[in-house]
């Protein structure tokens, strides 16, 4: 049996990396890759991210949570995630290191999780923000501070992965099962909710935590429903190229929704699919606009998501991201998402999506590398 505090094989790859003869450089962009700077000369984009990490910084509280307007829990989370993103860890000397522990103690707090393992009561951010939370703790799983915090994290993972597994396991109709919505006795689910806790007990998998395989090929036989073109008996769809919609069996695919579904399907597993190869082939003729509702958390799921597909699909999703995301940031290195959907959730919410998908750039967080 695995003890709690064995670090994950992809913190014993990080050591062997740091203290091998691999520049820096080369962990961010692999040792085969062609890098696109040099060690020492940052790019428009590699600026850009400094500043958005300076921002975030920034807006750290004295009880270590960042944030500027709700949620403060999820927002952390997110801003902890962003920073991972691009190769900030907990035990770093350095304020962007302090920035990322002090957070995670506040994250961890006993009172911000209720007795069930339950993140989305506390800050309001329901299940949206229960996956997100789980997800960070998982990809941070083995990096603590502190021995006694990666024995935290990993207490407080399991009790948040079980309720994400005992919350898919409620009664519902046939074509919502396998899916999650917006609080753990849903009896429906919809897409968006159910993209973070895919991601989470993915990672969670990754980690060695208890994750059922069923669960996994339940949540898959969700997407599959939620793709809109009909599928045949074979699971072939009718359109060659098609997207994700909000909820089973709509006709009515939408930029976010089809990244959301194009990276969750890849996440599981899923590379050969003809539903993500459709979807990948959809995004193409439908890139992102600044904009759009729900821009920024669909960007985010268009740029990993792409860059899991690879060739001609990455190559043109991170063109379009950094165009369209370096155009937009303020001059204090933040971001408010251009849409009303999202640009009330604050800028430290638009700020750390922006990083999340321009960090497809570094390759850090396990859970997006291919």
């Amino acid at each position: 049996m695995t003890n709690h505090l064995e670090i994950p094989m992809r913190c014993f790859l990080i050591i062997f990396l740091l203290t091998s003869s691999l520049s820096l450089s080369q962990l961010a962009f692999g040792a085969d890759s062609e890098e696109p700077t040099s060690a020492f000369e940052k790019d428009e984009t590699d600026l850009a991210v400094d500043k958005a990490i300076a921002y975030l910084i920034g807006k750290q509280r004295d009880d270590g949570a960042i944030i500027d307007k709700g949620h403060d829990t999820t927002m952390t989370a997110l801003a902890i995630m962003a920073m991972a993103s691009v190769g900030t860890q907990p035990t770093d000397l350095s304020p962007e290191g302090d920035t990322i522990q002090r957070a995670l103690t506040f994250v961890l707090k006993d009172d911000r999780i209720d007795s069930n393992g339950y993140f989305g009561s506390r800050d309001g951010s329901r299940m949206y923000g229960h996956g997100i939370i789980t997800l960070m703790l998982t990809e941070m799983l083995g990096m603590g501070a502190t021995e006694e915090q990666d024995q935290l994290i990993h207490d407080r993972c399991q009790k948040a992965i079980d309720l994400i597994l005992s919350s898919q396991q409620e009664k519902k109709p046939t074509h919502f099962r396998g899916g999650w919505r917006y609080n753990p006795s849903s009896k429906d689910s919809d897409l968006s909710a159910s993209v973070w806790q895919v991601m989470a007990l993915r990672s969670a998998k990754n980690d060695g935590l208890q994750v059922p395989a069923s669960a996994i090929r339940d949540a898959v036989e969700y997407l599959k429903r939620s793709y809109a073109s009909p599928l045949d008996r074979n699971g072939l769809p009718d359109k060659k190229a098609s997207g994700f919609s909000y909820e089973p069996h709509q006709n009515n695919p939408t930029y976010t929704m089809t990244a959301a579904g194009l990276l969750a399907m890849q996440v599981c597993g899923e590379y050969e699919s003809p539903l993500v190869a459709g979807a990948a082939d959809w995004l193409l003729g439908h890139p992102p606009k600044w904009n759009d509702r729900f821009a920024s958390y669909g960007t985010y799921y268009y740029a990993q998501g792409m860059y899991q597909r690879g060739g001609k699909h990455s190559q043109t999703a991170q063109r379009l991201v950094q165009e369209m995301l370096l155009k937009n940031q303020a001059a204090d290195g933040s971001w408010t998402s251009g849409n009303s959907s999202e640009k009330n959730i604050g800028a430290v919410y638009g700020t750390s999506m922006s990083v999340l998908s321009l960090s497809v750039k570094y390759h850090y967080l396990p859970i997006y590398q291919k």
